[in-house]
């Protein structure tokens, strides 16, 4: 199964323009859909915000919500993903966001493994609709990484099956 020419094909023949918003995959998941001949119908942006200075200053990512949650919880994601819909110069109407941890860190954090996901959609409306999810993956840190990017890809068509119908 070829996910990133799935979401490609998905999002073309809708029309769909995509955004990402990366940390933990740092920028794996726009390139997977790079790697995909036509995908410069569909891409838009994509953000790479490893720090919580980038995630705040380039998505809006609020400190309180970092401080809150942590920098790998799916309210952190989601504020990546709204925050790159909300961004004036996007175009996408699909954003995807990654945050996590892909190997160990010392303290008490999140296992290794741990990645957050948000999917975010503008309605026709301009408002956002967004899900989110935790997954836990075993490996190295880039198979951690490369099966974050995947999964997060493998979700784009499952959410937007789940949007509310006008």
């Amino acid at each position: 199964m070829d996910i990133p020419r799935q979401v490609v094909s998905f999002l073309s023949s809708r029309g769909l323009m995509l955004a990402t918003a990366e940390s933990c995959t740092a920028g794996y998941i726009a390139s997977l859909i790079s790697s995909v001949p036509g995908s410069g119908s569909c891409l838009d942006v994509g953000f790479v915000t490893y720090s919580p200075t980038g995630k705040a200053g380039f998505l809006g990512v609020r400190e309180e919500t970092m401080k809150k949650h942590g920098l790998t919880s799916e309210q952190v994601a989601r504020e990546m993903a709204e925050g790159a819909l909300s961004q004036e110069a996007c175009c996408a109407d699909v954003a995807v966001s990654n945050t996590g941890v892909a190997d160990s860190v010392a303290g008490d954090g999140p296992p290794p493994g741990t990645q957050c996901f948000a999917w975010s959609y503008k309605m026709r409306g301009g408002e956002i609709t967004s899900f989110s999810e935790t997954k836990v993956f075993d490996g190295e840190r880039n198979e951690v990484r490369r099966a974050a990017a995947l999964y997060a890809l493998s979700r784009i068509e499952h959410y937007f099956n789940c949007l509310p119908k006008h």
